[in-house]
């Protein structure tokens, strides 16, 4: 019963990683639409937010795992 509570919690990381990562990724589209000369501090800014995101998705996977072990 454990794994599949820590398989369900895994996955909700990854969910709401996927999801904030599109957002951002999104957003940043919006941004470069508008303001063209913009566009390398905004891929700047959206690929460190983007790294920041995945790191926190994987440290939730490793929480959910260990967590339930």
């Amino acid at each position: 019963m454990t794994g599949s509570i820590a398989a369900l919690g895994a996955g909700l990381a990854v969910i709401g990683a996927g999801i904030g990562i599109g957002q951002v990724g999104g957003k940043a589209m919006d941004g470069i639409a508008r303001q063209p000369e913009a566009a390398s501090k905004i891929q700047t800014a959206m690929i460190i937010a983007a790294a920041l995101i995945e790191g926190v998705a994987l440290f939730g996977v490793v929480v959910a795992l260990l967590g339930n072990g």
